[in-house]
């Protein structure tokens, strides 16, 4: 079993560093992502290699529209996440326990091949739970292009470990409002946001994802912060603006097309490329540029 990164043992206790979450685990727990556990002497990654789905998708699906456009890329993902969001949209493979498959760096090598180009994302939940397996990959196999669709929740030095595999991200934010991070996801906005920075300065290529949903992050007010905060790192940064459906834990009601383009209208003021997303916009579509 693989040892995981970035933690410390202190007083008969493993404190994790991988992430903000810093679990504090004794003997034979594991933590919030249920992917590493203590058996009292060593954190161990028990979720390495152990894949909820395997998969050849269109890279927009990520969605990644400027990145290798028009190209497949093989998927996979953990079964694991470190936030809790009340509207996970992906909640039966992030929250808790379910069937996975064990797929070897060798295979995962072997599949990547078999499709050009290479390249692998690691997706469908919270890939960078998966630190260990992707440094392990990509050692192996530096020839294929790494795309990491993730939360971005993840501590400063890790995260710098991990970028210059990667050469391109989706990062997911989920609202410009600590206390929706605090409360709604039990996450750390601030660290999100610098790791979109940072990400950008280490010339991975980058989109963003932002996940509309109304009555909690869908003000003027608000959309207008997101596309600010993006354009003052780059205006040329594409921007998604996806609908939310009721999933989990919330009964929101679903984002309607109006609104989606009604957010889409407000970012393209001041960014280049922005698009809507698990809709059908004529507007926004993702062959069009506002």
């Amino acid at each position: 079993m693989r040892e995981a990164e970035y933690y410390r043992v202190e007083g008969g206790l493993a404190i994790c560093e991988l992430c903000p979450q810093h679990c504090v685990l004794k003997p034979g727990q594991s933590g919030l992502c249920r992917g590493r556990s203590f058996d009292g002497r060593i954190l161990h990654a028990t979720n390495y290699g152990k894949a909820v789905s395997l998969a050849l998708d269109p890279i927009e699906k990520k969605p990644l529209y400027h990145f290798n456009p028009g190209s497949y890329i093989v998927s996979l993902g953990p079964n694991s996440c470190n936030l809790q969001c009340a509207f996970c949209q992906n909640w039966e493979i992030s929250q808790r326990q379910c069937i996975t498959r064990e797929v070897t760096i060798q295979e995962l090598c072997k599949i990547c091949k078999q499709h050009q180009p290479y390249q692998v994302a690691f997706t469908y939940s919270e890939p960078t739970m998966w630190f260990e397996y992707i440094m392990d990959f990509a050692a192996t196999a530096p020839e294929i292009q790494i795309v990491l669709v993730t939360n971005g929740h993840l501590n400063p030095i890790p995260w710098q470990a991990l970028l210059p595999k990667v050469s391109a991200l989706n990062i997911d934010l989920k609202s410009m409002r600590p206390r929706f991070y605090r409360e709604i996801c039990h996450g750390n906005l601030d660290i999100v946001k610098e790791n979109i920075r940072s990400a950008y300065q280490a010339g991975s290529h980058l989109e963003i994802t932002f996940l509309l949903i109304p009555q909690l992050n869908d003000s003027q007010e608000e959309i207008n912060e997101l596309a600010k905060f993006i354009s003052s790192i780059d205006p040329n940064l594409p921007l998604h603006i996806s609908a939310y459906r009721p999933e989990y834990k919330l009964n929101n009601p679903p984002t309607s097309l109006n609104g989606i383009e009604l957010a889409c209208e407000l970012a393209a003021r001041h960014l280049k490329f922005v698009y809507a997303g698990n809709v059908i916009s004529s507007r926004f579509g993702k062959h069009q540029t506002p």
